[in-house]
């Protein structure tokens, strides 16, 4: 009896093996029945480089094509807010509309940047931003001391340079970007309505409706208005008074008012241009 059960043993496995050979070569011919099995098994990396897989499926063609597609989708850059430039976004603005009012709280941007360089005097601007404006605020003021720290603005080949503080007694001047309330109320006796940016004592106060907005003279380069209204300002914090356009089709002094308009005189953000 014994005997007999390992003669049909013997003979059921090959026989099996036989009939699943020819089932295999049945799926063959089509060839979409194999992709479509080895796409839906390939539920992780594991099973897509399976050994077993058939010759004619590929098993991690639907895994490389998800990889590609993510890949893609991860070097597209974020779109702009609308109404905006990279040259907006890079100078810290985040939204096109300007709230009058924000929350009336100036938040120091903490740490400290190095001034460039090895010669001439450091000067250390404390940067300051008000709570609730849709501005990045490192951005801000990375903007603030690269427009300083230019060879066009006021290092006067080399006289002095600019490093960022957050200790209000270390530094010789205090940037600070306002909403047009706050920024009326800081400019304080002047009048600037909100709309024009002052230095008033130890502060350079920008109004936030001119950082996003700029003026018509300047409206093709934005981000040549808010480099004008950052050394203007510092300017008259280093000691500087105001100037006035020399002739129709010069260029504007930097210490021109140029908000106010440019009487002929042709758009300039810098003393040494």
């Amino acid at each position: 009896m014994r005997t007999g059960k390992r003669l049909n043993r013997s003979l059921v496995l090959p026989l099996a093996a036989v009939m699943l050979a020819l089932a295999g070569c049945s799926a063959l011919p089509g060839g979409s029945s194999g992709e479509d099995s080895a796409a839906t098994a390939t539920t992780s990396p594991e099973s897509a480089v399976a050994p077993e897989a058939t010759a004619g499926a590929t098993p991690s063609a639907a895994g490389e094509s998800d990889s590609a597609q993510a890949a893609g989708e991860e070097q597209q850059p974020s779109p702009l807010p609308k109404g905006l430039t990279q040259k907006d976004v890079d100078a810290g603005v985040l939204s096109a509309k300007v709230k009058w009012k924000a929350s009336g709280r100036l938040q120091t941007v903490k740490g400290q940047a190095k001034a460039p360089g090895k010669k001439g005097e450091v000067m250390k601007v404390r940067i300051q931003v008000e709570k609730g404006l849709k501005i990045d605020r490192e951005k801000f003021a990375d903007f603030v001391l690269a427009t300083l720290n230019d060879k066009r603005s006021w290092t006067e080949k080399g006289k002095r340079r600019f490093a960022r503080t957050d200790d209000a007694s270390a530094a010789f001047t205090t940037v600070v970007l306002a909403s047009p309330q706050t920024s009326a109320d800081l400019c304080r006796p002047l009048q600037t309505m909100g709309k024009l940016s002052c230095r008033n004592g130890d502060r350079v106060v920008l109004t936030n409706y001119r950082w996003v907005k700029a003026i018509p003279e300047y409206q093709k380069n934005r981000q040549g208005y808010r480099q004008y209204v950052v050394n203007h300002e510092v300017g008259h914090a280093l000691g500087h008074g105001h100037e006035y356009c020399a002739g129709k089709g010069e260029l504007a002094p930097l210490m021109m008012q140029q908000t106010k308009g440019l009487l002929g005189c042709k758009p300039n953000p810098w003393p040494h241009p």
